[in-house]
């Protein structure tokens, strides 16, 4: 009708039309944003992680005035030494028994899981001696009588998931020369990625040479499943 004023504005309808498919939007990218959100939060505590398990050896080499090597240290002695070079440390609630007959139940670690979650890891790769970062972060390490020294760690803490190899728990290790590398590199002992860093593999140690790919794979963390 003549001077009759334009309709704006929108109907309820339209409203809630418009509300629906915001709603719809919004929970089929949330998951996805939350995910990449963990999943950066994961590597950015996996870099943390390294140099502070890297510097505290570096100043152990300064003091002892030599390279810290496994062969040196006697079965579930190197934690004794290596922990006094964090500070503010704590003790973990984690128990275990001092056996490593993996026919025993009782030495597979229900908290963690290989890389495609296919079994439980046994926990003699982590039963030489644990503490606690202050940042919560769980180191552990495995230093037995054939010259073996590895050091995992739970990047973001005891009792948080997803507590899966390659994904919160990565492990490095001492080599014979005094390198710290990362597990899967070139001179570590577990470097087939086909095997021990893959979505199909049921070896027990599925996970473990996840470390290498992790600090050298820009979209590592992306691409994680």
């Amino acid at each position: 009708m003549p001077g009759q004023a334009a309709r704006s504005g929108f109907t309820l309808a339209e409203v809630l039309v418009t509300l629906g498919i915001i709603g719809v939007v919004v929970a089929l990218t949330m998951p996805s944003l939350i995910n990449s959100t963990q999943n950066r939060e994961l590597q950015s505590a996996l870099n943390k992680g390294y140099s502070e398990i890297s510097q505290a050896l570096e100043f152990m080499k300064a003091d002892i005035g030599v390279e810290v090597v496994p062969q040196d240290y006697a079965p579930r002695t190197f934690v004794n030494s290596y922990k006094n070079y964090f500070k503010n440390i704590r003790s973990t609630s984690y128990t275990f028994q001092d056996n490593d007959t993996e026919t025993n139940d009782y030495n597979t670690m229900n908290e963690y899981q290989t890389y495609n979650k296919a079994k439980n890891v046994f926990y003699n790769i982590f039963d030489d001696g644990q503490f606690i970062l202050p940042d919560g972060a769980l180191v552990m390490i495995n230093n037995e009588a054939h010259a073996i020294l590895y050091i995992s760690i739970d990047v973001n803490g005891e009792g948080k998931g997803p507590n899966v190899w390659g994904k919160d728990l990565f492990t490095f290790e001492i080599t014979s020369e005094g390198k710290l590398l990362p597990m899967g590199a070139d001179g570590t002992s577990y470097t087939d990625m086909s095997k021990y860093c893959s979505k199909s593999s049921n070896d027990k140690l599925n996970g473990i040479a996840c470390t290498a790919k992790a600090l050298s794979d820009p979209d590592y963390f992306k691409k994680m499943y």
